[in-house]
């Protein structure tokens, strides 16, 4: 299969070009076809939410296990009346509070939606994307795209276009290179079918935020601990997620008991003849001695490491680094996501000083 490009030339509104793009785009969804297409998170591989079919090509064109749900994006709220079959009164303020934008919420599904699309579940996953070129897509595509992240199942999704090549090159009809998505990380995951509603991922629209808007909000148990013993309920639960291909240890502890830790163990595996590679804060970039060390960003900027947590790992890949240490970072705010992906990243394996 060839796939192609499509190369968008707007960042502030539609131009023509880009219009006719995302139609013929739209066009391969509606023929059960699988477009890659970028959202403020990171890139999506869509399908026809509605059609079996394509959700069966999703998961065949991942190496996705079936019963790992995926979301539907709308781009009008109108529509999510036509999938869910409970809309309770919290999910309106949330929607009015952070829709378009980087919030999924799970809802009871109508008969409209098959279970493919859900991984036999009855309920469905819906987002609505603060982003034109998604946006322009789903609507262009029938209006209920199916989407997990565009990469091969267990590595670290796509903040750009190249990386979804790399993945997903003669495997998918197309690509929208829309440029870098501006978060980084997936979508915050709110369970409405509970009372209170429950967070099933952490994202960018934090504990704090849902709060604020709905009162109170509780979160899954599994958040920050592995148990692939339980069926998930949302995208990311159960499996190994992002991960690179070199093995990824998390160090918690004191900062200079953290450092000293992590040069005494590159310095093992160096002796080994491993490559070995460092995601540092800005604070401590230049303390550390492994032949790659990347800066996340200040400690006190998540928004900015969030952005760069997942391309800092397809970077290891690329340069063949094998053992890798990573710092840890506050679980507060934005911080609890950007540590929900370290940990399945790592296969939960942390150190703790």
């Amino acid at each position: 299969m060839k796939t192609l490009i499509f190369n968008m030339e707007s960042d502030i509104e539609l131009s023509e070009e880009d219009e006719k793009k995302l139609r013929e785009a739209g066009e391969i969804i509606k023929a059960g076809g699988l477009v890659a297409f970028p959202t403020e998170t990171v890139y999506g591989l869509g399908g026809d939410g509605l059609n079996p079919g394509s959700s069966k090509k999703i998961y065949a064109a991942k190496g996705r296990p079936s019963d790992n749900p995926l979301i539907i994006h709308i781009y009008r709220m109108e529509d999510l009346y036509k999938i869910a079959s409970d809309v309770p009164s919290k999910a309106l303020k949330l929607a009015e509070a952070f829709w378009p934008g980087p919030l999924t919420m799970i809802f009871e599904k109508k008969d409209i939606v098959p279970f493919e699309t859900t991984g036999g579940l009855n309920t469905v996953a819906v987002r609505m994307p603060d982003d034109d070129f998604a946006r322009g897509l789903i609507k262009f595509g029938g209006g209920f795209i199916a989407a997990p992240s565009a990469n091969l199942s267990g590595k670290p999704s796509p903040t750009s276009a190249t990386y979804v090549l790399e993945d997903m090159e003669g495997r998918i009809d197309a690509v929208i290179d829309g440029g870098k998505a501006c978060i980084g990380l997936e979508s915050t995951i709110v369970d409405m079918t509970v009372e209170p509603p429950m967070i099933l991922r952490p994202g960018f629209v934090t504990a704090e935020d849902l709060k604020e808007v709905i009162g109170d909000v509780t979160q899954d148990a599994t958040l920050m601990r592995c148990d692939v013993n339980q069926a998930p309920k949302a995208p990311g639960m159960k499996y190994r997620h992002y991960a690179p291909k070199g093995e990824l240890t998390i160090v918690k502890g004191e900062n200079e008991k953290v450092i000293q830790y992590i040069n005494e163990n590159i310095n093992k595996a160096r002796n080994k003849g491993e490559k070995t590679g460092v995601i540092a804060t800005a604070e401590n970039i230049d303390r550390y001695d492994a032949h790659v060390v990347k800066c996340a960003g200040s400690r006190l900027q998540n928004k900015e490491v969030a952005s760069n947590l997942y391309e800092i790992l397809r970077e290891f890949d690329d340069e063949d680094v094998s053992v890798i240490y990573s710092e840890a970072f506050d679980e507060e705010g934005l911080g609890q996501a950007i540590m929900n992906r370290l940990l399945k990243a790592a296969g939960h394996r942390v150190v703790t000083l």
